[in-house]
Protein backbone atom coordinates (compact mmCIF):
# COMPACT_ATOMS: atom_id res chain seq x y z
CA UNK A 1 0.00 0.00 0.00
CA UNK A 2 0.93 3.18 -0.45
CA UNK A 3 2.31 5.88 2.03
CA UNK A 4 -0.56 8.74 1.01
CA UNK A 5 0.40 10.71 4.55
CA UNK A 6 3.87 11.76 3.10
CA UNK A 7 2.97 13.53 0.07
CA UNK A 8 -0.72 14.44 0.93
CA UNK A 9 -1.63 14.91 4.15
CA UNK A 10 1.87 16.16 5.66
CA UNK A 11 2.03 18.76 2.92
CA UNK A 12 -1.81 19.94 3.50
CA UNK A 13 -1.01 19.88 7.48
CA UNK A 14 2.40 22.53 6.69
CA UNK A 15 0.03 24.77 4.41
CA UNK A 16 -2.44 24.91 7.25
CA UNK A 17 0.01 25.37 9.28
CA UNK A 18 1.69 27.87 7.56
CA UNK A 19 -1.42 29.95 7.37
CA UNK A 20 -2.95 29.82 10.37
CA UNK A 21 0.79 30.43 12.19
CA UNK A 22 1.99 33.16 9.90
CA UNK A 23 5.38 31.12 9.95
CA UNK A 24 7.17 31.74 6.69
CA UNK A 25 8.59 27.97 6.51
CA UNK A 26 6.87 24.78 8.17
CA UNK A 27 8.26 20.97 7.36
CA UNK A 28 8.00 17.33 8.37
CA UNK A 29 7.90 13.72 8.37
CA UNK A 30 7.10 10.49 9.53
CA UNK A 31 9.38 7.92 11.79
CA UNK A 32 10.72 5.19 9.76
CA UNK A 33 11.43 3.11 13.45
CA UNK A 34 11.25 3.72 16.93
CA UNK A 35 13.92 6.20 17.03
CA UNK A 36 14.31 8.02 13.67
CA UNK A 37 11.98 10.23 11.46
CA UNK A 38 12.82 11.26 7.83
CA UNK A 39 11.94 15.08 6.92
CA UNK A 40 10.06 14.41 3.65
CA UNK A 41 8.10 17.45 3.04
CA UNK A 42 9.22 21.24 3.01
CA UNK A 43 6.63 24.25 2.64
CA UNK A 44 8.05 27.33 2.23
CA UNK A 45 11.57 26.38 2.36
CA UNK A 46 14.41 28.68 0.12
CA UNK A 47 16.73 25.74 0.04
CA UNK A 48 16.77 21.96 0.11
CA UNK A 49 18.90 21.18 2.80
CA UNK A 50 16.29 20.23 5.29
CA UNK A 51 14.87 17.32 2.48
CA UNK A 52 16.27 14.16 3.97
CA UNK A 53 17.47 14.77 7.09
CA UNK A 54 17.05 11.86 9.49
CA UNK A 55 16.02 12.92 12.99
CA UNK A 56 17.31 10.66 15.96
CA UNK A 57 15.32 10.93 19.23
CA UNK A 58 16.44 13.35 21.48
CA UNK A 59 18.66 14.56 19.11
CA UNK A 60 18.42 18.64 18.24
CA UNK A 61 14.23 20.15 18.94
CA UNK A 62 12.57 17.92 16.53
CA UNK A 63 14.44 14.59 18.40
CA UNK A 64 13.71 16.05 21.70
CA UNK A 65 10.18 16.33 20.96
CA UNK A 66 10.05 12.70 19.91
CA UNK A 67 11.48 12.04 23.06
CA UNK A 68 9.40 13.92 25.66
CA UNK A 69 6.31 13.25 23.07
CA UNK A 70 5.55 17.19 23.38
CA UNK A 71 5.73 20.19 21.29
CA UNK A 72 8.87 22.07 21.74
CA UNK A 73 10.12 25.42 20.38
CA UNK A 74 13.31 27.55 20.66
CA UNK A 75 13.65 31.54 20.35
CA UNK A 76 17.07 31.04 18.57
CA UNK A 77 18.28 27.83 17.31
CA UNK A 78 21.41 28.43 16.77
CA UNK A 79 22.70 29.12 20.42
CA UNK A 80 20.31 27.50 22.50
CA UNK A 81 21.42 25.83 25.34
CA UNK A 82 18.32 23.23 25.10
CA UNK A 83 18.82 21.27 22.67
CA UNK A 84 21.88 19.28 21.36
CA UNK A 85 23.30 21.15 17.45
CA UNK A 86 23.47 17.47 15.24
CA UNK A 87 21.83 19.54 12.41
CA UNK A 88 22.99 23.26 12.81
CA UNK A 89 24.35 23.36 9.50
CA UNK A 90 21.18 22.20 7.60
CA UNK A 91 19.34 25.11 10.04
CA UNK A 92 22.03 27.17 9.23
CA UNK A 93 21.91 26.91 5.23
CA UNK A 94 17.90 27.42 5.48
CA UNK A 95 18.55 30.88 7.85
CA UNK A 96 15.97 29.11 10.45
CA UNK A 97 15.97 30.67 13.98
CA UNK A 98 12.79 30.42 15.94
CA UNK A 99 11.35 27.37 15.90
CA UNK A 100 8.54 25.03 17.39
CA UNK A 101 8.62 21.08 16.67
CA UNK A 102 5.47 18.90 17.74
CA UNK A 103 5.19 15.56 17.53
CA UNK A 104 2.25 13.68 15.67
CA UNK A 105 1.34 10.91 18.21
CA UNK A 106 -1.23 7.99 17.14
CA UNK A 107 -2.31 5.87 20.37
CA UNK A 108 0.42 7.04 22.23
CA UNK A 109 2.55 6.57 19.81
CA UNK A 110 4.66 9.22 18.24
CA UNK A 111 4.79 8.63 14.40
CA UNK A 112 6.46 11.50 12.89
CA UNK A 113 6.98 15.53 14.00
CA UNK A 114 6.20 18.78 12.37
CA UNK A 115 8.17 22.51 12.54
CA UNK A 116 7.42 25.73 12.29
CA UNK A 117 10.12 28.38 12.03
CA UNK A 118 10.97 32.06 11.85
CA UNK A 119 13.91 33.64 10.32
CA UNK A 120 14.25 35.62 13.04
CA UNK A 121 15.00 35.41 16.68
CA UNK A 122 11.04 36.21 18.14
CA UNK A 123 9.26 34.31 21.11
CA UNK A 124 6.18 32.53 19.81
CA UNK A 125 2.73 33.54 20.80
CA UNK A 126 -0.01 30.57 21.67
CA UNK A 127 -1.31 31.32 17.88
CA UNK A 128 1.72 29.48 17.14
CA UNK A 129 2.17 26.40 19.18
CA UNK A 130 -1.76 25.83 18.62
CA UNK A 131 -1.62 25.82 14.89
CA UNK A 132 1.22 23.63 15.12
CA UNK A 133 -0.58 21.64 17.55
CA UNK A 134 -3.73 21.51 15.26
CA UNK A 135 -1.69 20.53 12.15
CA UNK A 136 0.06 17.60 13.94
CA UNK A 137 -3.69 16.71 14.72
CA UNK A 138 -4.42 16.29 11.49
CA UNK A 139 -2.04 14.25 10.46
CA UNK A 140 -2.69 12.00 13.25
CA UNK A 141 -6.22 11.37 12.25
CA UNK A 142 -5.20 10.82 8.83
CA UNK A 143 -2.77 8.12 10.05
CA UNK A 144 -5.27 6.92 12.86
CA UNK A 145 -7.42 6.26 9.66
CA UNK A 146 -4.73 4.80 7.23
CA UNK A 147 -4.19 2.53 10.12
CA UNK A 148 -7.62 1.27 10.37
CA UNK A 149 -7.90 0.97 6.52
CA UNK A 150 -5.02 -1.58 6.69
CA UNK A 151 -6.36 -3.36 9.61
CA UNK A 152 -9.88 -4.24 7.91
CA UNK A 153 -8.23 -4.49 4.25
CA UNK A 154 -6.02 -7.20 5.61
CA UNK A 155 -8.66 -9.17 7.44
CA UNK A 156 -10.91 -8.75 4.74
CA UNK A 157 -8.65 -10.51 2.03
CA UNK A 158 -7.89 -13.13 4.58
CA UNK A 159 -11.94 -14.02 5.09
CA UNK A 160 -12.70 -13.77 1.62
CA UNK A 161 -10.10 -15.85 -0.02
CA UNK A 162 -9.76 -18.07 2.94
CA UNK A 163 -12.09 -21.43 1.53
CA UNK A 164 -12.63 -22.36 4.80
CA UNK A 165 -14.39 -19.90 6.20
CA UNK A 166 -17.26 -20.26 8.02
CA UNK A 167 -21.09 -18.67 6.48
CA UNK A 168 -21.16 -16.73 9.91
CA UNK A 169 -17.91 -15.00 8.91
CA UNK A 170 -20.28 -13.35 6.09
CA UNK A 171 -21.41 -11.11 8.08
CA UNK A 172 -18.24 -9.76 9.77
CA UNK A 173 -17.33 -9.55 5.83
CA UNK A 174 -20.31 -6.99 5.58
CA UNK A 175 -19.51 -5.34 8.62
CA UNK A 176 -15.62 -4.74 7.19
CA UNK A 177 -17.38 -3.30 4.07
CA UNK A 178 -19.33 -0.93 5.47
CA UNK A 179 -16.98 0.49 7.75
CA UNK A 180 -14.40 0.55 4.54
CA UNK A 181 -16.94 2.57 2.67
CA UNK A 182 -17.26 5.01 5.47
CA UNK A 183 -13.29 5.15 5.59
CA UNK A 184 -13.05 6.37 2.13
CA UNK A 185 -14.50 9.54 2.22
CA UNK A 186 -11.98 10.31 5.08
CA UNK A 187 -8.79 9.58 3.11
CA UNK A 188 -7.46 12.42 0.52
CA UNK A 189 -5.36 10.40 -0.94
CA UNK A 190 -6.56 9.14 -4.51
CA UNK A 191 -4.79 6.23 -4.86
CA UNK A 192 -5.69 4.64 -1.52
CA UNK A 193 -8.92 5.81 -2.18
CA UNK A 194 -9.25 3.86 -5.78
CA UNK A 195 -7.56 0.50 -3.29
CA UNK A 196 -9.96 1.14 -0.96
CA UNK A 197 -13.26 1.31 -3.65
CA UNK A 198 -11.66 -2.00 -5.59
CA UNK A 199 -11.45 -3.90 -1.96
CA UNK A 200 -15.22 -2.70 -1.48
CA UNK A 201 -15.89 -4.25 -4.73
CA UNK A 202 -14.06 -7.45 -4.20
CA UNK A 203 -15.94 -7.70 -0.83
CA UNK A 204 -19.36 -6.84 -2.46
CA UNK A 205 -19.02 -9.95 -5.37
CA UNK A 206 -16.87 -12.44 -2.84
CA UNK A 207 -20.31 -13.96 -1.57
CA UNK A 208 -21.55 -15.43 -4.35
CA UNK A 209 -25.22 -13.68 -3.85
CA UNK A 210 -25.41 -11.66 -7.18
CA UNK A 211 -27.26 -12.81 -10.31
CA UNK A 212 -26.17 -12.05 -13.53
CA UNK A 213 -29.04 -10.39 -15.04
CA UNK A 214 -29.50 -7.27 -11.82
CA UNK A 215 -25.76 -6.27 -12.65
CA UNK A 216 -26.68 -3.41 -14.68
CA UNK A 217 -27.87 -1.06 -11.73
CA UNK A 218 -25.55 1.59 -10.84
CA UNK A 219 -25.94 3.83 -7.39
CA UNK A 220 -24.14 6.59 -6.01
CA UNK A 221 -21.33 6.07 -4.25
CA UNK A 222 -23.08 7.58 -1.25
CA UNK A 223 -26.32 5.60 -1.99
CA UNK A 224 -24.50 2.23 -1.82
CA UNK A 225 -22.86 3.63 1.74
CA UNK A 226 -26.32 4.28 2.88
CA UNK A 227 -27.86 0.55 2.02
CA UNK A 228 -24.38 -1.02 3.39
CA UNK A 229 -25.48 1.03 7.02
CA UNK A 230 -29.44 -0.05 6.66
CA UNK A 231 -28.03 -4.14 5.84
CA UNK A 232 -26.31 -3.75 8.99
CA UNK A 233 -29.77 -2.80 10.75
CA UNK A 234 -28.83 1.17 11.10
CA UNK A 235 -31.75 3.51 11.35
CA UNK A 236 -31.59 6.62 9.41
CA UNK A 237 -30.18 8.50 12.54
CA UNK A 238 -27.63 6.07 13.06
CA UNK A 239 -26.62 5.68 9.37
CA UNK A 240 -26.15 9.78 9.53
CA UNK A 241 -23.92 9.52 12.37
CA UNK A 242 -21.75 6.99 11.14
CA UNK A 243 -21.51 8.86 7.50
CA UNK A 244 -21.44 12.15 9.07
CA UNK A 245 -24.67 12.84 6.90
CA UNK A 246 -28.12 14.71 8.12
CA UNK A 247 -31.00 12.19 8.38
CA UNK A 248 -32.74 13.85 5.68
CA UNK A 249 -29.70 13.29 3.43
CA UNK A 250 -29.61 10.01 4.27
CA UNK A 251 -33.44 9.71 3.69
CA UNK A 252 -32.47 11.17 -0.14
CA UNK A 253 -30.14 8.52 -1.07
CA UNK A 254 -32.42 5.91 0.39
CA UNK A 255 -35.35 6.67 -1.86
CA UNK A 256 -32.94 7.10 -4.62
CA UNK A 257 -31.53 3.82 -3.98
CA UNK A 258 -34.08 2.27 -3.48
CA UNK A 259 -35.82 3.84 -6.96
CA UNK A 260 -33.01 2.44 -8.95
CA UNK A 261 -33.19 -1.09 -7.72
CA UNK A 262 -37.16 -1.17 -8.16
CA UNK A 263 -37.63 -2.24 -4.40
CA UNK A 264 -40.73 -0.87 -2.02
CA UNK A 265 -39.10 -0.98 1.35
CA UNK A 266 -35.62 -0.86 3.00
CA UNK A 267 -35.00 -4.74 2.60
CA UNK A 268 -35.94 -5.23 -0.73
CA UNK A 269 -33.82 -2.86 -1.34
CA UNK A 270 -30.56 -4.33 0.34
CA UNK A 271 -31.80 -7.96 -1.28
CA UNK A 272 -31.78 -6.24 -4.28
CA UNK A 273 -28.43 -4.69 -4.43
CA UNK A 274 -26.94 -7.71 -3.07
CA UNK A 275 -28.80 -9.15 -6.66
CA UNK A 276 -26.67 -6.61 -8.05
CA UNK A 277 -23.05 -7.25 -6.84
CA UNK A 278 -23.24 -3.74 -4.77
CA UNK A 279 -23.18 -5.66 -1.30
CA UNK A 280 -21.50 -8.40 0.29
Amino acid sequence: MPEPVDAVEMQAALLRLRRASGLPVAFGGLLSDARHARIAELNGAQTTALRGLVITAGSGLGGKSIALSRPCAVTDYPSSRHISHEYDTAVAAEGLRSVVAVPVVVRRKVRGVLYGALREPLALGDRTFDAAVAAARDVEQALAVRDEVQQLMTVTRDQVTDPRAAPGAWEDVREAHRELRALVPKVADPALREELLSVCGLLASASGTSVPGARGVQLAPREIDVLACVAAGATNAVAADRLGLRPETVKGYLRAAMRKLGAHTRLEAVVAARRAGLLP
